[in-house]
């Protein structure tokens, strides 16, 4: 829910500055491939109820770091878009959070609460945890309860965020010129 919000506040953003939403289908995106499987390896490990199948947790979190590698080998091979080195940086923060805590990416209870998701354990790929490890780079802070669908999200988050709305904005041919954002 955070990169869509992230899209969204790109979109107007880059608008208010003078960028234009058609020249978003000419970002030379290279190997989007990777982007479409790593989509559908979480589609597959983690059908949230929608679709008629489940699977295992250690199956889910085994596709999940998949799915994570796919997405962090496509960030690497487009490092050179305005960016995708910050949604890099974004997804390497949580990898290490995941790793860190057997698998799961751990959220505080506080957060979940305070952002009207209820759960115990395993949700997905997060966990509720009293005492993780890396506690800076968890799932921390709640988006708003009276957003749809909303959730948790932790610093990686906010850095994929950033790096959404930088990529965005570019993309609409907004450019960094002497200090000030200018459309191209």
């Amino acid at each position: 829910m955070v990169l869509a919000l992230a899209v969204l506040v790109g979109l107007a953003l880059g608008r208010l500055l003078g960028g234009r939403v058609s020249a978003l289908a000419s970002i030379p995106i290279r190997a989007p491939w990777l982007f479409y499987a790593a989509v559908g390896v979480q589609i597959v490990g983690y059908p949230s109820g929608i679709l008629p199948w489940s699977i295992g947790d250690t199956v889910a979190t085994g596709l999940w770091l998949l799915s994570y590698a796919l997405l962090i080998a496509a960030v690497a091979v487009n490092a050179r878009l305005p960016g995708a080195v910050i949604v890099g940086l974004g997804m390497l923060s949580n990898l290490a959070a995941v790793v860190g805590n057997g698998g799961h990416m751990p959220a505080r209870a506080s957060a979940l609460r305070a952002a009207g998701v209820l759960y115990r354990g395993v949700h997905n790929n997060s966990a509720v945890a009293s005492h993780p490890n890396l506690p800076w780079l968890i799932d921390r802070w709640p988006v708003p309860a009276f957003i749809p669908m909303g959730n948790v999200y932790s610093v990686g988050d906010v850095l994929i965020a950033a790096g959404a709305v930088v990529l965005v904005c570019a993309g609409m041919g907004v450019r960094l010129r002497r200090g000030e954002l200018a459309p191209a």
